[in-house]
């Protein structure tokens, strides 16, 4: 997988860079500081997955998302930030990021959200599943009701179950459990967009 990340801190930046680089299976192939230089070098040398800082300075993370999504709209993005409030989480969306990643967690964490984001899947912190499943909670338009797989799936992110005990809790694949994340994702996607 060919990774390009964003990130306006050079010591959290440099770090990612190396980690990430030396996991089997990635090479970084760009890394930049800010929204500005992202976009060309994004588009001049196309990753599989950007990894992106909402917090950057002067062009948002968000409006990078934007951009780069109007310009490429097969990449796949991830949100990798410090903002987890419902705004943020939503916002990260409806700009078409298809991941959303707190800052914080293991290189392990990461990685495994970028390979499933790059096989077709996403994943979903403990704490954004929460927010999720509130905000359908408050929906009132059924055609954004989840499943009861999903929101099965959704309560048992939040109350901390790996995707390898939810796949065997729900007699399915990992890659299944994956897909049923992306699906929610799309679907929030779409209650965004109304």
């Amino acid at each position: 997988m060919k990774l390009a990340l964003v990130e306006d801190n050079a010591l959290l930046r440099d770090h990612l860079a190396i980690l990430l680089d030396g996991e089997p299976g990635i090479s970084v192939i760009g890394t930049y500081g800010s929204g500005e230089e992202a976009l060309p070098g994004v588009i001049e040398s196309p990753p599989d997955v950007l990894l992106v800082d909402l917090g950057l300075p002067s062009m948002s993370g968000l409006e990078l998302v934007e951009k780069v999504k109007r310009k490429m709209p097969e990449l796949d993005v991830m949100v990798h930030t410090v903002f987890d409030s419902r705004e943020s989480v939503f916002a990260a969306i409806k700009a078409g990021a298809a991941g959303y990643m707190l800052k914080g967690g293991s290189i392990g964490e990461v990685t495994e959200a970028l390979f499933c984001l790059h096989e077709g899947g996403a994943s979903m912190s403990p704490k954004i599943a929460r927010t999720v499943r509130r905000e359908f909670h408050k929906q009132a338009v059924e055609q954004h009701n989840l499943t009861f797989q999903e929101q099965t799936i959704l309560q048992g992110l939040e109350d901390g179950l790996t995707y390898k005990e939810l796949a065997q809790d729900q007699h399915v694949s990992l890659k299944r459990i994956h897909s049923v994340i992306k699906n929610i994702y799309r679907k929030l996607y779409d209650t965004c967009r109304e």
